[in-house]
């Protein structure tokens, strides 16, 4: 019987690994289609007679960087890294400030500001970004990179239940002991909270990160023609459109490839932290 049992354990792992595997060839197979053509020597995106590159060449990426007249793509590379560390910076701080806040803290109107939060977290972002671009060229911030700043670090405070639920797992009777040997609630958090907490701060900062990184319509609304000021993404864009995807598609993926370099480095190195503050973050989030 337990001989039986074991064998059928072995077969179903086996079968899920063998699924599994499916699965990421699957999902591997369009990185590679987009890798092979950043190098590819020919121009167009079909080719009636082959998939695989007959001719190649490195020149996708250095005409990225070199011919700039049109598509300024390290102007746009820079706009973006700018945006999203700082909005990185804002947007950790705020979102674990506010989840430790509604965590630890019991004021009137908690309930209030939960329920109200978690009602608007329910309505996608873009719903609002006609309203958005008005106010921004009322006020003068319109087609400026502090705009996409604000946007986007507003935004990320509406998530931080995940974070919330983090704290809610550490034992409150280590604020206690800290405020009994006369720490502030504000030394009790970054002193004391903040340090044992790695995994939701990493998880935070990386969200916090791929947002502005990926974002395409917000940036399209606010910037509309003023190139200088446009993102990867809206950039990249702009090379699959009709006049332009003939001739500057094989540079497109390029572009693709430098994009998805520093999201895969951060998770490499973070991946670890991050499915640990998914994990306990869910627990009570």
């Amino acid at each position: 019987m337990i001989k039986s049992y074991t064998l059928r354990t072995k077969i179903v792992n086996l079968l899920l690994h063998i699924f599994l595997a499916v699965l990421a060839v699957i999902w591997l197979i369009p990185m590679a289609w987009l890798l092979m053509m950043s190098f590819s020597g020919e121009k167009g995106a079909f080719h009636d007679d082959h998939i695989i590159p007959t001719s190649w060449t490195f020149k996708n990426y250095t005409r990225l960087f070199t011919e700039t007249d049109l598509f300024n793509f390290p102007r746009w590379y820079l706009n973006t890294f700018i945006i999203a560390v700082v909005c990185c910076i804002f947007s950790t701080l705020l979102v674990l400030m506010i989840a430790y806040t509604f965590s630890r803290l019991r004021f009137k109107s908690r309930k209030v500001y939960l329920n109200v939060t978690l009602v608007l977290g329910m309505f996608p972002g873009f719903m609002s970004m006609i309203a958005i671009y008005h106010i921004f060229k009322a006020v003068g911030l319109y087609q400026s990179l502090i705009s996409l700043i604000l946007v986007y670090s507003s935004g990320a405070v509406l998530q931080y239940f995940i974070a919330k639920g983090f704290f809610d797992t550490i034992p409150k009777s280590l604020d206690e002991a800290a405020i009994v040997d006369g720490a502030t609630k504000n030394q009790v958090f970054w002193k004391i909270i903040l340090p044992i907490s790695k995994p939701i701060v990493v998880y935070t900062a990386l969200t916090s990160f791929i947002g502005p990184w990926i974002d395409f319509i917000f940036v399209s609304v606010i910037m509309k023609d003023n190139y200088d000021k446009y993102t990867v993404a809206l950039g990249l864009f702009r090379m699959l459109e009709r006049e332009n995807i003939y001739e500057y598609f094989t540079r497109f993926c390029s572009g693709g490839i430098l994009v998805a370099i520093p999201i895969t480095i951060l998770f490499c190195f973070m991946q670890k932290y991050y499915v640990e503050g998914v994990v306990n973050g869910s627990v009570k989030g």
